[in-house]
């Protein structure tokens, strides 16, 4: 189950994002779409990063019932980036929540060999995606 929260204006919906986490994980995650300011104050205080970013993933602990961590996104990173790239605002959010959540399952593309774009890339196949999303994760 996801636990959303828009803060925002931008109208999203979550049901794909709903299938996807609920086919890679059976714990509970919390959604958070919000504005380039508070990620900008969310990523200060936790990355010790000065500046806004399109998506940030903060793990649970995994323990029984637990939920398996919270997804922040930035709003207007979807709608720059969608329009930049030529598909919808809800496409490019369901890249970043994949991103996310992948994150939040341990991948890791700063540090692995390719698995997390090779889990994105198959995830916006079995999907239906944009093909031009998965050209993206492949850079």
């Amino acid at each position: 189950m996801i636990e959303f929260d828009n803060r925002t204006i931008l109208d999203i919906d979550i049901r794909v994002a709903t299938q996807i986490a609920d086919f890679l994980s059976t714990k509970d995650i919390e959604l958070i779409i919000t504005d380039n300011k508070e990620m900008q104050e969310i990523n200060k205080e936790h990355r010790g990063i000065d500046k806004d970013t399109d998506v940030l993933s903060f793990p649970y602990e995994d323990v029984p019932m637990c939920p398996l961590g919270s997804i922040v996104i930035s709003w207007e990173h979807i709608e720059a980036k969608a329009k930049e790239l030529g598909h919808s605002n809800n496409d490019e959010f369901l890249l970043l929540f994949i991103h996310g959540l992948l994150h939040l399952l341990g991948y890791d593309h700063e540090v692995d060999t390719g698995e997390m774009r090779e889990k994105e890339a198959e995830l916006i196949k079995k999907y239906n995606l944009p093909k031009s999303l998965i050209i993206r994760t492949q850079g």
